[in-house]
């Protein structure tokens, strides 16, 4: 018996350890992750990250001899070009190697052994040239509030003589045409912060900057300071960090979640028309979409308590406002141009069931009735709008989808109706909150229950031998946003739709394939169908896949971000789907949804190989508060304690709703 339990558990280390050996990276004791450059060479991957008044992509690389490599794309969202469109922006990419422009001892630092490299937020590059006894670390991060991206150098010497070390006087200077910009022309380069020739004494080290930057001609030119730059950085991502803190004995996913928190929040443009949070991607700045800000992100800013993501958030709404009207044309997709201009090339997706959805849900969160009362005639409004497209089937027609007619979407979605249902649940308990009229509040609830019963009319279908939903009439192919029933409540197929979304038809190593059959696939969908799974209550199986998907994007060969999509945009670290990863264990694992301005319910589902779960520091309906649950007696132990004193203790059931009223 005893060789039998030994052979069981080499088997169980044998397969643990190949999973490992298949991750290029792995968790930092930082709170970051490392990937330690032994083999497997070369390898290429690209990173995105954001400030204020810039973004960049960096793609970097080791070759086979372990040089690094940088590719920097610089975008600078508010510098912008006639005709003044989406993409109409300041984009230079930079692919100087500092590297190369260093003399030591009157010679080029030839072979480089890159060793490490960590991502925390920012990039650190760890190298060793063993020809000149020399360390080098390099930091690469973007300002938090300036026109600026910075490369921190530090050379060491460890070696036991003297050497000289020559710095060249790097200043170079662009100027776009003055004809082409918005605001005229544009000047951007790259500076260094020193030059000339210094003695590195044995065990001594130097450190310079290298500066990229743009800037309106005819403004002056900022003095920055690097060294400050990098600590501001740092502190806006130990504030992150330090809120929202998800801790489960899934050490993948508590970093995952960290990191998650940090892509979501950065992608927020300083723009004339106010804070803009935007998707990224070389492509999408200085906007807002109906889905990836009013829907899929908004939403989550006030659990964060981060207040730039919930002024864009408020911001945004206030934009697609401006478009109400009484005829009841649709708002536009996207409001762009720095709120100059408007996208709707795809004409109506379904934008006004996103934007009802996506303010129901912030305002309701963010527990402000000041803020409530201010969205309250959009919510109206794009509630109304929705109404009058539903048609001789009960559903909500539009044009397309948020895939803007990639793959067909019919003359009704699901996608869109189950949006429509979820807004007219928040506007219920949102207008209780705000005095509205009874009459009005019973329409929208008999609206929804009515709304329903046409979705399992209409969309309920047996789908490739699953009781699952069809997308839209005529649909006989599996889609991945079969989902969206499960992330609002409606759990009628629960078992079917679960079946079909992790059945070899959909689920791949990358997620959901958008349609089976095909090889596209979109980590929004994925990131849907994972918060949907646990809200359904199928915890062990949601789990499984979760954790497949967090390993692959954390730890895999594209780190360490959710994204958009393959093959369409390279996998391209867009911002607002880390805010769906995120609220996979907001609304999925812990289950909560907003019932009011101060109250919610949460319905937790704790896998049975936890014996624990929190999330600390939650700021959202008006307090902030922790949730701790434990297993206790073959049940959960539910513990919310507020900052304000309020302590809260249950024992339920797993999968039993609790309701929570901060008032």
């Amino acid at each position: 018996m005893k060789k039998y339990i030994l052979l069981g558990l080499i088997l169980i280390w044998g397969i643990w350890n190949t999973e490992a050996q298949n991750n290029r990276w792995q968790l930092a004791d930082t709170g970051g992750i490392e990937w330690n450059i032994k083999s497997n060479l070369p390898h290429d991957d690209h990173i995105e990250m954001s400030g204020r008044k810039l973004s960049v992509v960096l793609r970097y690389g080791v070759d086979a001899d372990k040089n690094f490599s940088v590719n920097r794309s610089i975008i600078w969202p508010m510098l912008r070009f006639q005709p003044n469109k989406t993409r109409s922006h300041l984009n230079k990419q930079f692919a100087l190697d500092v590297r190369d422009l260093l003399l030591i001892n009157s010679q080029s630092l030839g072979q480089e052994t890159v060793d490490k490299i960590s991502l925390e937020g920012l990039m650190v590059v760890d190298s060793r040239f063993e020809k000149n006894s020399l360390r080098m670390t390099r930091v690469l991060y973007p300002s938090t509030t300036e026109a600026a991206y910075f490369e921190k150098y530090t050379i060491q010497n460890i070696g036991e003589k003297a050497i000289s070390v020559d710095l060249p006087d790097l200043d170079m200077t662009y100027i776009s045409d003055p004809a082409l910009g918005i605001y005229g022309g544009y000047t951007y380069g790259v500076k260094s912060s020193h030059k000339g020739y210094y003695t590195l004494e044995s065990g001594k080290d130097l450190t310079f900057y290298i500066t990229f930057s743009a800037r309106k001609i005819k403004e002056p030119q900022p003095a920055f300071n690097p060294e400050q730059e990098l600590v501001a950085r740092k502190e806006f991502v130990e504030s992150i960090w330090s809120n929202l803190v998800l801790e489960t004995p899934d050490k993948v996913l508590n970093r995952m979640f960290a990191f998650a928190k940090i892509r979501g929040s950065e992608s927020i443009y300083e723009t004339k028309g106010g804070l803009m949070h935007g998707p990224g991607g070389e492509a999408y700045y200085a906007a807002i979409w109906a889905n990836d800000q009013a829907e899929y992100i908004n939403p989550f800013f006030p659990y964060l308590g981060y207040e730039t993501g919930n002024e864009s958030a408020l911001n945004s709404f206030r934009h697609f406002a401006r478009f109400m009207n009484d005829e009841y044309k649709p708002i536009p997709s996207s409001i762009i141009a720095e709120g100059d201009g408007i996208w709707h090339g795809a004409k109506d997706r379904g934008d006004g069931a996103m934007i009802a959805y996506g303010a129901a849900r912030y305002a309701l969160a963010k527990g402000s009735k000041t803020e409530a009362e201010e969205l309250w005639p959009l919510i109206e409004w794009t509630l109304e709008y929705c109404k009058r497209k539903i048609n001789e089937n009960g559903v909500v027609a539009s044009d397309s989808d948020e895939l803007e007619n990639r793959f067909p979407a019919g003359k009704a979605n699901l996608c869109t109706s189950g949006l429509y249902y979820d807004a007219l649940i928040s506007a219920v308990y949102l207008g209780k909150d705000l005095g509205k009229p009874n009459k009005q509040l019973d329409e929208y609830k008999k609206e929804a229950e009515t709304l329903r019963k046409n979705i399992e009319k209409h969309f309920g279908y047996k789908v490739e031998g699953f009781d699952t939903y069809r997308y839209y009439e005529g649909n006989d192919i599996l889609r991945s946003w079969i989902c969206i029933p499960l992330t609002v409540g409606i759990f009628d197929r629960s078992q079917g739709t679960i079946d079909a979304l992790f059945s070899p038809r959909l689920w791949t190593d990358d997620g959901l394939l958008t349609q089976a059959g095909t090889e596209t696939f979109w980590d929004r969908s994925t990131l849907y169908a994972l918060r949907g799974v646990f809200a359904a209550g199928a915890t062990e199986k949601g789990l499984e896949y979760l954790e497949k998907y967090s390993q692959r994007r954390l730890l895999g060969e594209h780190v360490p971000y959710a994204i958009e999509a393959w093959p369409e945009g390279s996998q391209r670290h867009l911002s607002a789907e880390s805010g769906l990863y995120c609220r996979i264990f907001t609304e999925g694992i812990f289950g909560i949804r907003p019932t009011g301005l101060k109250s919610f319910e949460m319905t937790p589902h704790m896998p049975s190989e936890w014996n624990y779960m929190n999330l600390k520091s939650i700021k959202a309906f008006g307090e902030t508060f922790d949730v701790n649950i434990t297993g206790k007696d073959g049940g959960l132990e539910v513990v919310i304690k507020s900052k304000s004193g309020k302590t809260l203790t249950k024992k339920i059931k797993q999968g039993e709703t609790i309701r929570v009223n901060f008032k």
